[in-house]
């Protein structure tokens, strides 16, 4: 039975990438324009958002939202949830509609078409450098006073498949916390079930999303970052141990 299903997975995988390409292809002109200013940013966040139900829609994925808190349009948040996935980026565009600008590794940026324009909108890191990791507090910031939100996922790259959720780093608690601006942790249920970076795995169904309380910070100091850090953990990681429906 398994050996049936190894064709399906791997044409299921070529989909996926297909699916990635299709849209950016078809809107190039339109984002490219979106992207050549840096106050046309909401616009190109909507057209991602159109990417990402885009690609969901056409994997067979049902994703499903609850929130404990809406998140006010008019505010700046940091988003932080669990990364299992390459669908963990199409699901939190899908589930915030707040405009974010993503901070995430660099290597992403070599990935042909959705690279060109991942590099040219989202802050690149790379976690082995100290100036990098220090350019990143700074474009943040900069984003930060535009009015648009920040999303990291704080584990900082995706763990090995036997981690439930690994470790945070504090770059993202110690940037809210400086900003006044308040932590929202999201939980991704399904997404390891349904495309994980292991090959031959994955298939169509529901992809849940917990939005949970929100944490505050305007009565934070700098010193209060890692218990910051532990508090979002802790959220997201006792939602994963317990099977919800939403």
């Amino acid at each position: 039975m398994v050996i049936v299903k190894y064709p399906f997975w791997l044409l299921y995988r070529i989909w996926f990438y297909v699916l990635v390409a299709l849209p950016i292809i078809l809107l190039f002109p339109i984002l490219l324009i979106s992207i050549s200013r840096e106050k046309w940013y909401p616009f190109f966040f909507k057209l991602a958002r159109f990417w990402a139900k885009f690609i969901l829609i056409g994997m067979g994925f049902n994703y499903k939202i609850f929130k404990e808190q809406v998140p006010d349009i008019n505010k700046s948040y940091m988003f932080v949830a669990n990364h299992t996935s390459m669908t963990d980026i199409m699901l939190m565009l899908v589930a915030i509609k707040n405009p974010f600008v993503f901070v995430g590794k660099k290597e992403l940026a070599n990935i042909p078409l959705f690279g060109f324009f991942y590099k040219r909108t989202c802050i690149l890191v790379d976690r082995s450098s100290a100036k990098s990791r220090q350019a990143v507090f700074l474009r943040a910031q900069r984003r930060l006073r535009q009015g648009l939100s920040i999303c990291i996922f704080p584990e900082g790259g995706v763990p090995e498949e036997h981690i439930v959720l690994d470790e945070f780093k504090d770059g993202a608690f110690r940037l809210a916390i400086n900003h006044k601006i308040p932590v929202v942790p999201l939980t991704f249920y399904d997404n390891k079930k349904r495309f994980s970076y292991t090959f031959f795995s994955g298939g169509p169904g529901i992809m849940r999303v917990k939005i949970h309380q929100f944490l505050q910070t305007e009565d934070l100091t700098i010193n209060n970052t890692k218990a910051l850090n532990q508090r979002a953990r802790k959220i997201i990681l006792e939602a994963l141990s317990k099977d919800i429906k939403l």
